[in-house]
């Protein structure tokens, strides 16, 4: 795939796309999270690149959205699918649903959204989806316990580019080799010329070791699933509770993501827990024991009358000896008890096995001496060989670990983009429930439309009343002040909108043409000055001059000037665009004026107010076929005529019936 053919990617952007993993899949499935993860690529980026590659898919070169309003309605429509979603992924996968004129888009669409018009958007399964996010890729680690060795220059290259993670050291020969392996818990030669070489440590010869970086260097396998365990693990939740098919095993997944900590560790290992205990507990639990034997050997002492015959002081006297001498004559005993307590307390608090209790049992002398003192370097071969089995330990669960967890990268990657697909489909299938939506059909001239209610409206959905509206071609539509002209063109836009972006579309039911363009202008507010109405004027003109497939929705554009010039300018406006294959509705209250400046025959609906109860209009808001709606006005006046019996209210009506 050329990144650079994706409308508005350029050298810099392929670049950066051409670093991701999978570029092609996540253009392909508008994967935003992925796009965004290209270097200086954000998510607003990443939509839009994601689009720009839909529209190439489909050879998709159409642009709706010719106005402002348009275009803003378009916001607004997305927005509301945009609430319905939990997750930030799937507001920004709305983004790439956009309104096209590509059959084959809006069918792809539509097939998507009727398998999201199936779902059920419960509620617990939108609570499993909150706590989904994309997976990102793992923290860079330096792991220090261990080292890969070799003597050639360019698999030392190999080796620091392939496994970043470890320190590589250059080694020659044996001597090299038992250095390094008091240094390093673990050795990994990667010359198979170091094979059958005896050293003391831990030194494995794995020339292949470039190719298992799972085995090697484990902690970056862990590293990405303790930064995406809770998403993960939500994304299992949400499979369980939406009842949707697993790419693998979830309980083998749950349970192997539940023995690792927050920061890559293995959690639940007693023997590791053990060892890592006894080297933080060692200093102090040398100490007590030294406390023990003293305090065993000081209490000995002070019950103990020790005789001693006068040659015998002079013997201890002239060599020199002290109390070790006296302790070693008189309380052999009572030392070796006092030492071994020491080194059961020693043994017991750190809860050592039977190898590690050899050496410690060193840690106090044989030799009686007082105050009982322990011996620095026996404790120091303990901690190095505490230190040597936790790091192998660790290691190795690490290693157990990784290779348990690294057949669901890609499952998990899997599970992940679903769950986060779901939310997008849910939101779609939520925006339809509460919108009372249906799918459109495409065929035929124009758009019809059957209890329509305009989702753009601030009233509760049972509070709308649902409008049916049929226009082909070119028509006036008419009625009163607050009647709904303004509301009725919103939902002519809104389901047009919806219909191309391929989703449902708030009405029963809805037949509509696949229209190349739509252009919405809105109300303008005043008249305009010199400049502006020229400027509007041209651009009608031209309008009126383009190219076929255009739905043209405009309200009342007779505020732009006066009110008689108004009327002879629509009217030229609407005979032009009535030569073309247009569809247009123009809300206006000169419907009666422009029809007589036009030179061929306009169709004029009307929304019509039935009458007044208690001083507010009775509307009917589904527009009147081939009827001119009467005005508020108008209507007051004969409500006064039917009242009052006054000539001059009937004078008055007389002017709006001629």
């Amino acid at each position: 795939m050329e990144f650079e053919s994706i409308p508005g990617v350029g050298a810099k952007t392929a670049s950066a796309l051409a670093e991701l993993e999978d570029a092609k899949r996540a253009l392909r499935e508008g994967d935003v999270a992925a796009l965004a993860g290209a270097p200086g690529i954000s998510e607003g980026r990443a939509a839009r690149i994601a689009r720009g590659a839909i529209r190439r898919e489909h050879d998709d070169s159409s642009r709706l959205l010719r106005t402002d309003r348009a275009r803003e309605i378009h916001r607004e429509l997305l927005a509301l699918l945009q609430e319905r979603a939990v997750t930030s992924y799937a507001k920004r996968r709305l983004e790439t649903f956009y309104p096209s004129s590509s059959s084959s888009r809006i069918e792809e669409v539509q097939s998507f959204a009727q398998r999201a018009t199936d779902r059920d958007p419960d509620p617990d399964v939108r609570g499993a989806l909150a706590g989904v996010t994309p997976l990102e890729a793992p923290r860079q680690v330096r792991v220090r316990d261990r080292c890969l060795v070799t003597s050639d220059a360019e698999t030392l290259a190999a080796a620091r580019e392939a496994v970043p993670e470890l320190p590589v050291e250059v080694c020659e020969d044996a001597r090299g080799l038992a250095d390094l392996a008091r240094g390093y818990s673990t050795v990994i030669a990667l010359d198979e010329a170091f094979t059958g070489v005896e050293v003391a440590g831990d030194v494995r010869v794995r020339p292949d070791a470039l190719d298992d970086p799972a085995e090697t260097v484990p902690e970056r396998t862990l590293s990405f699933f303790a930064g995406n365990r809770e998403s993960i693990r939500a994304a299992i939740a949400v499979h369980r509770t939406a009842d949707l098919d697993p790419t693998c095993d979830l309980a083998a997944l749950d349970d192997a993501l539940s023995r690792l900590g927050p920061d890559g560790e293995v959690k639940d290992d007693a023997e590791l827990e053990r060892l890592s205990r006894a080297v933080s507990d060692l200093d102090a639990s040398v100490h007590t024991a030294e406390s023990v034997a003293n305090d065993s050997l000081r209490g000995a002492i002070e019950k103990r009358d020790v005789t001693i015959e006068g040659t015998d002081l002079l013997s201890l006297a002239e060599r020199g000896a002290g109390i070790d001498s006296l302790l070693s004559r008189e309380l052999a005993d009572e030392y070796d008890a006092a030492v071994e307590a020491a080194r059961e307390h020693l043994i017991d608090a750190l809860a050592l096995d039977s190898g590690e209790s050899e050496i410690a049992r060193n840690a106090f002398p044989e030799e009686p001496t007082f105050p009982v003192e322990h011996d620095e370097s026996v404790v120091g071969r303990l901690r190095e060989e505490l230190v040597a089995r936790k790091e192998r330990r660790a290691t190795r669960g690490k290693r157990d670990l990784a290779a348990d967890l690294a057949a669901f990268r890609e499952p998990s990657a899997s599970l992940v983009r679903a769950a986060l697909e779901l939310d997008v489909e849910l939101a779609v299938a939520r925006f339809a429930r509460e919108f009372d939506c249906a799918m459109p059909a495409f065929g035929g001239a124009g758009i019809e439309i059957e209890g329509g209610r305009s989702p753009l409206l601030s009233e509760p959905l049972e509070a709308i009343e649902p409008v049916d509206y049929t226009v082909a071609g070119v028509t006036l539509l008419s009625g009163v002040n607050s009647g709904g002209k303004t509301s009725t063109l919103d939902l002519v836009c809104a389901v047009v909108i919806l219909a191309q972006m391929g989703l449902p579309v708030p009405a029963d039911c809805v037949r509509l043409e696949r229209f190349s363009e739509l252009h919405y202008h809105a109300k303008t507010q005043g008249t305009l000055d010199a400049g502006a109405f020229e400027g509007t004027v041209k651009e009608f003109a031209d309008l009126a001059s383009g190219g076929e497939g255009r739905l043209v929705l405009v309200d009342e554009l007779e505020s732009i000037t006066e009110p008689g010039a108004s009327a002879k300018i629509i009217a030229g406006l609407l005979e032009a665009l009535n030569e073309t294959d247009t569809t247009a509705v123009f809300v206006s209250h000169l419907a009666r004026e422009i029809r007589a400046a036009a030179d061929c025959e306009l169709a004029v609906d009307g929304i019509e107010a039935v009458g007044l109860a208690e001083g507010e209009l009775v509307v009917n808001r589904s527009p009147v076929k081939g009827r001119l709606a009467r005005s508020t006005p108008e209507l007051i006046v004969e409500k006064l005529a039917r009242e009052e019996g006054t000539a001059i209210y009937d004078r008055l009506l007389g002017k709006f019936e001629s």
